[in-house]
């Protein structure tokens, strides 16, 4: 691989970084009774909670919920950046990468 098809390779990792940077995936869990929005580079930019859903009794079915919401939110996150990275896979290990 020249170096030239070496940058533009690069760049265009770069630009799948960027893009996975701007992205946001939003996963509920309780019916809606908690919301985790997260990067597709897998941080978490928000977590949100219904008062409305909670039972201050059953705090232990809000930590479920969370957990839930939290596995899943990183999963599909994960699953996003797989899929964009996919068709640089073999030419960034012929970068070593």
């Amino acid at each position: 691989m020249s170096r030239f098809d070496q940058a533009k390779m690069l760049l265009r990792v770069k630009k799948i970084q960027k893009d996975l940077q701007k992205l946001v995936i939003t996963v509920e869990a309780g019916d809606g009774a908690v919301r985790v929005e997260i990067t597709g580079e897998q941080k978490i930019k928000k977590i949100h909670i219904d008062p409305d859903y909670v039972d201050l009794d059953d705090i232990r079915q809000l930590e479920r919920w969370i957990e839930d919401a939290v596995k899943d939110a990183i999963s599909q996150s994960q699953k996003v950046a797989a899929e964009k990275m996919q068709p640089m896979m073999g030419a960034l290990g012929d970068l070593g990468l």
